[in-house]
């Protein structure tokens, strides 16, 4: 390999040469295996920059083992407007090939009236599997299951356990672990494939199965399942039923998309959002997601702007503790975000107990306690010499002022860190996201703590004890 690295200008263009490849006036089956050195991705990225024409083409020339792979790198909504394109014998075609839960969420994303004759045009069994994935609620872990797997019994010899993988390997290609089930049907354990081949015939089954493998319902939300899914390193986890038979499996790739979902899922909330906004959204719909929790901050913030109006004697008396306002507000924000963040990922385990959620208070409290009171001894030291050199005031004015500003941002600090955990927990506690409820309001709360602190403070210690007026 050359050592020269490739940079922006020199990596493959792979999606101009797929492109060039459709356009040529090549037979169809010379197009086909030329597609066929492609990586099904570097296809998938190509689609947008194909005319309906161009792409009409590709699937006529792709064939269904090459397109159904295309699909596999699409977001769903996409993947259902190309699938719109097609007749509907070529697209129940590539449904047919799909992943199972892949299929599902396609299917969701086209016209009622195509998605019913692509389902009727489907074998009995790819239909019944499609159907069983739909039935669950897009937050249910079994929506985001497929049924590509090898399910055994636990009462065979270690041949017929052979003979049954390389039986069922036709259909399903998720052969690394085998799912065991007992005489009842019931979920047993799993076998590694490794264990299996490397067991001698006269070895026992039994002898190779993992009786104590994770397992999930497919019914159990996605969010109680997330730890569950990241703990284990296992490359499928088999779901199950409430009669505790197997349904399907969840793959290393499925986690890492529902990781990401919830991630998306969870910014969003920070920011206020009840979900996650795409490009093509209607404005309707994004208005619809964003004012709530505005309108509900609009009125809080006149809460916040009637209480500066009360220290309005204050600010005219001494009009230079304005210039430091902003800092306040700001370390306050940003310590009670950091305890919410920390809050709201431990709350993801739903097994805390009381004494935990005590615990995890009285520490985001020291914590803000602490770096207030460091954050608050800086701020004593250099903004007094600020105010002194920059200002030209005298040192006890400067120091007064500032060691004012000091103990501000030690009490605020330590309010909104307290606020920061307290809030999502009680939000919690009433059954209301934490993460939608609590992001815009802390933010809020804490500018309410941070003008009484700081403004309370001028009043009580430069005012009445200093007269510095």
């Amino acid at each position: 390999m050359s050592d020269k690295e490739f940079t922006n200008d020199t990596m493959p263009d792979y999606a101009g040469e797929i492109v060039a490849i459709l356009r040529s006036n090549a037979s169809p089956g010379v197009i086909h295996n030329k597609l066929e050195d492609y990586h099904a991705n570097d296809i998938a990225q190509t689609l947008e920059l194909l005319d309906p024409r161009e792409r009409m083409k590709l699937y006529r020339v792709s064939g269904t083992a090459i397109l159904s792979e295309v699909f596999e790198y699409l977001e769903d909504d996409e993947a259902g407007r190309y699938l719109t394109e097609m007749d509907i014998r070529k697209a129940s075609a590539v449904v047919s090939e799909l992943e199972t839960d892949t299929a599902a969420n396609v299917l969701m994303n086209i016209d009622k009236e195509k998605r019913a004759l692509i389902i009727d045009s489907l074998k009995p069994d790819i239909k019944k599997e499609i159907s069983l994935i739909a039935s669950y609620d897009e937050d249910e872990i079994g929506s985001k299951m497929t049924t590509n797997c090898i399910v055994i019994k636990n009462d065979l010899t270690i041949k017929e356990a052979m003979s049954e993988l390389v039986r069922q390997a036709e259909k399903n290609d998720n052969i690394s672990t085998l799912f065991v089930e007992d005489e009842f049907g019931e979920f047993y354990g799993a076998i590694d494939l490794k264990d299996l081949i490397t067991a001698r015939s006269k070895d026992s089954l039994e002898e190779t199965i993992v009786t104590s493998f994770p397992y999930v319902y497919g019914n159990e939300t996605i969010d109680d399942c997330i730890e569950k899914l990241k703990d284990y390193s296992e490359d499928l986890i088999p779901v199950l039923d409430n009669n505790n038979r197997i349904l399907g499996v969840i793959t290393a790739q499925n986690v890492i998309e529902v990781v990401d979902d919830e991630m998306g899922e969870d910014y969003a909330k920070f920011a206020g959002l009840t979900a996650e906004e795409d490009l093509q959204e209607p404005l309707l719909q994004s208005l619809k997601k964003r004012l709530p929790w505005l309108i509900i901050l609009l009125a809080l913030g006149m809460i916040v702007s009637t209480v500066v109006g009360a220290f309005e004697k204050v600010i005219a008396q001494l009009t230079l503790i304005m210039a430091f306002q902003s800092l306040i507000l700001d370390m306050a924000g940003n310590v009670g975000t950091q305890s919410l963040a920390v809050t709201i990922r431990v709350l993801t385990d739903e097994n805390l107990t009381f004494r935990q959620k005590i615990h995890l208070v009285a520490k985001e409290s020291r914590v803000g306690l602490c770096i207030g009171i460091i954050l608050g001894l800086l701020s004593i030291l250099f903004v007094g010499g600020y105010i002194m050199f920059v200002k030209d005031k005298d040192p006890s004015f400067s120091f007064a002022v500032s060691a004012c500003i000091g103990m501000a941002l030690i009490a605020a600090m330590f309010i909104s860190s307290m606020t920061g955990t307290l809030i999502p927990l009680f939000f919690k506690k009433i059954k209301v996201d934490p993460a939608v409820a609590s992001g815009p309001l802390i933010t809020t709360v804490n500018d309410l703590v941070a003008v009484v602190s700081y403004y309370g403070l001028s009043w009580i210690f430069l005012i009445n004890i200093m007269h510095l007026s």
